[in-house]
């Protein structure tokens, strides 16, 4: 068995011409070194300078490791000829191949500190840490070298305004930073490739949620100790809870409620709708509440910009995770928007929000569960008995509810109620009486200036990621003049209808389709062709009306997955994963015909099967490190079986696919059942009109870099082709292959770059894989049905005439 120093010397990929050290300096700073005057917050950008400046030990320093050929699935200058950047709706690299970036979330446990404790939350918000999340550095290269060997080399990888700066405004956690940097330093050893994504869900831990620190809710005034009992937060779920039945799904209806709502609009359109709100700043100047949220994201985006934007590894970063709009656009103070925002349990409307947080006993509509409409209303509670105010004394309200001050509503003392003031306070600007939109008036004009931000600190030619609202298409107003440069269109994906039962079985459900008037028997589908159908189809027209808005701009899915736990997770007593497994398949063929790269939601190291992800009950992650080996029992080679334990259901997702395409790939589709995909790329340079409309199938193949390698890359995983022939048919009689299994890269290389010319390729194994389940569809199971009871009724019908006749 190899040692992990001697795996480390032998499987670590660096660049020929670059000194590994160097990769690491000033990344690794000592105890002493990492110390934080947290008193001191008037240059706290110049203290983390200082502090990332300091010269690392030569004891601290890994020795070089050794340089190697590169490989497919390598996004490092040395697999990508020094170059990785888009053009139209394509990665290219230096050799103007389209280069298909596929990948992982890392991970769901950004979302928590490492000292997170369940029993004591919120308390001690201010002393957090997340230094060793996703795991600590020394574990690194197991995780890297077992996420190479599975051709996930394109992270989304995960960071939380909390993480950076918890401790208050302007006081930034070096330690952290540290960390952040000695991690990311370490990606083109292994080929991989990252862009960092500020994580947020319902907008704080503290509010439900992940993301911002505990700081940002007292600035607007609310009580963290005071959040739960008038239901302006449910927190049960980042205390361990969300695992059973009456909890399970819970917390996305945080967005709609009073705090993380609140945190929203001021955030977006503090200076709209809350005016009156006026906050010291960490200068000390006095500013509004929107001023305040946006200057310190954006100061805290600089320092992380900054703190890593220099690294090879490091492709571009994501402003923010599922943003939302908080009550701006709100409709009616009496109701929510029932097929964007989710209805479950007890969800009070805005106004009933308003009421409870103000410390009033409300009654409050409770939903639950149906088919086929997803929820309905089926009771209703008084909450908030205790007379609990979500709102601080000492607070810049002063104990008052911050939409009360502002006259939209008001407490009725003779009637004892509340009444509303201002309907329509959230649908027009309250000074201008002009209509909002969120996306116009709020959204692009700070991606703009955020963009510039972390730009002017780290390189012109970093990439910006962006997302809309969960479940909406791209919005037709994203025209190019609010488009920042760079920009790639990062939408999320997932089943709605697995995700909100979690179950998964031979029945689907186009939740996609019916939110927008679809006929439902057109929206149900069955069987597993049923389910692939299904997928495609929705992921299809997420990408398309991307290119329709933005135009041809670089598509990748930023997360997409399957619950573990599906099926009251019946997998974990059995240890028969067949639907998980299916599930994976369809969601991941969807994907491949809709030509887009992807980050998979997720790989937590710390997933456990009782415990999940230790977040709000999700349970997403398919790879255990509890399951796996570790230390010197691992061998870090891409041909290593060992790097395989922990996974669950590894068939389903490590999976061949063109990364590297002399040309425009138009085609992709593998059957996992087999191990054989076909594959058809064009050479670009033809002088054609676009197409009339956007489309997956027909890219444009004009105006594209030249072309200077006739090369072609696939990722074929040794997971698949280890002892089999690799059999490739459809070459052209000049084109030669060859596969190299110890850098699991298939590469075909054409005779010529002729413009024009169709490649295609069939790639089989000799023996085939063995079947993983039957691909069943409705005539599959039901067509001798259907056609028994079409003649029974059909000789019905017949008898039925021939006795009228006669």
């Amino acid at each position: 068995m190899i040692s992990r120093t001697a795996s480390d010397a032998s499987f670590i990929f660096v660049r020929q011409d670059q000194d590994a050290s160097q990769d690491l300096a000033a990344s690794r700073l000592t105890e002493s070194e990492l110390l934080v005057d947290k008193s001191n917050v008037e240059t706290p950008r110049a203290e983390v300078d200082r502090a990332l400046a300091q010269p690392q030990s030569p004891a601290a320093r890994p020795p070089a490791p050794k340089a190697a050929p590169s490989f497919a699935h390598d996004w490092s200058a040395a697999g990508t000829g020094g170059r990785l950047y888009t053009h139209g709706r394509h990665f290219v690299d230096a050799y103007g191949r389209v280069c298909n970036l596929r990948g992982v979330n890392l991970a769901g446990n950004c979302k928590t500190p490492t000292n997170h404790d369940h029993d004591t939350f919120p308390a001690n918000h201010a002393d957090v840490t997340f230094v060793g999340r996703p795991f600590p550095l020394e574990e690194a290269h197991e995780h890297f070298a077992r996420l190479r060997r599975w051709g996930l080399t394109f992270i989304r990888f995960l960071v939380t305004w909390e993480a950076v700066e918890h401790a208050g405004p302007g006081i930034y956690d070096t330690e952290y930073l540290a960390y952040l940097r000695s991690i990311l330093s370490l990606l083109p050893q292994f080929g991989l490739t990252a862009f960092v994504a500020l994580h947020q869900d319902v907008w704080s831990r503290y509010t439900g949620g992940s993301g911002a620190p505990a700081w940002t809710l007292e600035a607007v005034g609310f009580d963290l100790h005071g959040l739960e009992e008038p239901g302006a937060a449910w927190l049960r779920g980042v205390r361990g809870g969300g695992h059973t039945e009456d909890e399970r799904g819970l917390w996305p209806c945080g967005y709609q409620k009073l705090s993380a709502a609140t945190m929203a609009t001021c955030f977006w359109a503090g200076d709209a709708f809350a005016p009156k709100l006026r906050v010291r700043d960490a200068r000390g100047a006095d500013v509004s509440i929107q001023t305040f949220l946006q200057t310190a994201f954006l100061d805290m985006w600089e320092v992380v910009a900054k703190t890593v934007g220099d690294l090879e590894g490091v492709l571009g970063f994501e402003i923010m995770n599922e943003p939302h709009r908080g009550y701006a656009e709100l409709q009616s103070m009496h109701q929510f928007d029932y097929n964007t925002d989710l209805h479950l349990g007890h969800v009070p409307t805005a106004f009933q929000s308003f009421t409870l947080g103000a410390g009033y006993p409300t009654e409050v509509g409770f939903w639950t569960r149906t088919f086929p409409m997803p929820t309905r209303l089926t009771g209703k509670a008084v909450l908030n008995t205790a007379r609990q105010k979500a709102w601080r004394q000492d607070g810049p309200t002063g104990g008052r509810c911050l939409w009360e001050m502002h006259g939209v509503w008001g407490w009725d003392l003779k009637k004892n109620e509340g009444v509303v003031l201002r309907e329509s306070y959230f649908k027009k600007h309250p000074m201008t009486g002009k209509t909002i939109d969120w996306y116009t008036d709020f959204f692009y004009p700070f991606v703009q200036r955020w963009a510039e931000r972390v730009r002017s600190v780290s390189s012109p030619d970093k990439l910006v990621l962006v997302e809309p609202i969960p479940n909406e298409f791209c919005p037709s107003s994203w025209t190019p003049e609010r488009q920042p440069p760079n920009v790639v269109y990062a939408p999320h994906w997932y089943d709605l209808n697995a995700l909100f039962t979690k179950a998964f079985g031979d029945f689907t459900a186009n939740v996609q389709g019916l939110s927008r008037g679809m006929f439902i028997l057109k929206a149900l589908y069955w069987g597993h062709q049923g389910a692939r159908e299904n997928f495609s189809l929705q992921i299809r027209n997420i990408v398309e009306a991307g290119y329709r808005s933005l135009g041809e701009r670089p598509v990748v899915i930023g997360e997409c997955g399957i619950p573990m736990d599906m099926n009251k997770g019946e997998a974990f007593q059995t240890d028969s994963w067949i639907w998980q497994t299916r599930m994976m398949d369809a969601m991941l063929t969807a994907l491949d015909k809709s030509l887009v790269g992807f980050t998979l939601w997720n790989y937590n190291p710390d997933n456990e099967d009782h415990i999940g992800d230790d977040w709000n009950g999700e349970n997403f992650s398919w790879f255990s490190r509890r399951r796996a080996l570790t230390g010197d029992w691992l061998d870090l080679a891409q041909t290593s079986p060992t790097l395989d334990n922990g996974a669950r259901i590894v068939r389903a997702f490590v999976r061949p696919y063109p990364a590297k395409t002399a040309g425009i790939p138009v085609r992709f589709d593998y059957e996992m059942n087999t191990g054989q995909f076909t594959f058809e790329w064009v050479i670009p340079g033809v002088d054609s009109a676009p197409p009339a409309e956007a489309s997956v199938a027909s890219p444009p193949l004009a105006s594209h870099p030249a072309l200077t390698s006739k090369d072609t890359q696939i990722f074929l995983p040794s997971l698949l082709a280890h002892s089999r022939k690799i059999v490739v048919q459809g070459l052209k009689p000049e084109d030669r292959y060859r596969y190299d299994e110890a850098r699991q890269t298939l590469t075909i290389t054409t005779a010529d770059l002729v413009p024009g010319e169709r490649h295609s390729v069939t790639v089989s194994l000799n023996p085939p894989l063995k079947d993983a389940f039957t691909v069943n569809s409705f005539w599959d199971d039901f067509g001798l049905h259907v056609v028994a009871a079409t003649i029974v009724l059909a000789s019905i019908l017949i008898y039925v005439i021939m006795s009228m006749v006669s």
